[in-house]
């Protein structure tokens, strides 16, 4: 059967833009031994992919040129079932049965949640609140990029936990979403507002997706005895120069601060009490899935993705196949 694929052309160079990917098309043998067909149905585009679109040493090897792109998605069985795997950027893909997970989802709850919330970026957000920087009742946690895929459900985490919740945005409707809808107690807009006077009453825990101005902001802020996880730096993702260092990590010797970055994959082990809590706060109403779905198929996924670094959606993008 032929179907088609997003591969990496080249290497961007500073911000991706359309040339750097291609749209082809392949051959695939549905009836080859031990493999299932699966159908994608949506994939994800995250932060993290830009980092292995560049030749250099990380966590993870960088995608290849001039081969299909990777990344998490929710496809269908030939018998219908729903299963979620690592092999999103394409409209089909055959996989032995070790590299897809059958998934059953909450009514009412569209199979993308399994690419957010209920995903690798929900896990991330409460695997850097509950082992990272654990957060306590009466705190407050301030979360960066706080509309964001991971940033929503850790903000809500926090307020689910009995903490005091500020979050930064970029621009004056994700504010108002991250206050109104995600329930977030205070909101600066990072664009207009200096972060040093938003957070001068303190803060107890930081989660950073952004690194930068504000994590040298959390860091003057944070109290005695805080704790950060770092989980990202989007704002240095597109940087072509090495980005300078917080100028005030010194600060953290004498307020024994505890700073520790972390990747969610080592901590698998915990995936079934992630989803019992983080499931348990979506079926009870008090944790809401903030996502955008782009529709348009396969071809709108570059687009997506670029925009999805840009900031110009709210929550967990996922490309509709």
């Amino acid at each position: 059967m032929e179907t088609r694929e997003i591969r990496l052309a080249r290497r961007p160079h500073g911000e991706p833009v359309a040339d750097d990917f291609e749209l082809a098309t392949r051959e695939l043998s549905p009836g080859a031994e031990g493999k299932l067909l699966v159908r994608n149905r949506f994939m994800s585009v995250d932060p993290y992919m830009r980092g292995r679109m560049s030749d250099r040493k990380s966590y993870v090897p960088p995608f290849e040129l001039g081969k299909a792109m990777q990344g998490g998605a929710v496809g269908e069985l030939e018998d219908g079932t729903l299963v979620l795997h690592g092999r999103g950027w394409r409209e089909h893909a055959l996989l032995p049965e070790g590299e897809v997970r059958r998934i059953d989802v909450p009514e009412g709850v569209s199979p993308s949640a399994f690419l957010g919330a209920l995903g690798m970026p929900g896990m991330t957000a409460w695997v850097g609140l509950t082992e990272i920087a654990p957060v306590r009742e009466g705190e407050t946690v301030f979360i960066s990029a706080a509309t964001g895929a991971v940033g929503s459900v850790a903000g809500q985490l926090a307020k689910a936990r009995g903490c005091r919740v500020i979050g930064s945005a970029g621009g004056p409707e994700k504010v108002r979403f991250a206050r109104e809808e995600l329930g977030y107690d205070e909101v600066f807009d990072y664009r207009a507002d200096d972060p040093r006077e938003a957070l001068a009453e303190g803060i107890d825990v930081y989660f950073d997706n952004v690194g930068g101005p504000q994590l040298e902001a959390a860091i003057g802020a944070i109290r005695r005895g805080g704790r950060i996880a770092l989980c990202g730096a989007v704002s240095q993702y597109n940087a072509t120069e090495p980005a300078p260092g917080p100028r005030n990590i010194g600060l953290m010797v004498g307020k024994r601060v505890n700073m520790r970055g972390f990747i969610v994959s080592d901590h698998e082990a915990r995936a079934g009490e992630f989803q019992k809590e983080v499931g348990g706060l979506i079926a009870s109403g008090r944790l809401k899935l903030a996502e955008t779905i782009v529709d348009g198929g396969l071809e709108a996924a570059p687009g997506a993705f670029i925009d999805m670094l840009r900031g110009r959606y709210l929550g967990k993008v996922v490309v509709a196949l």
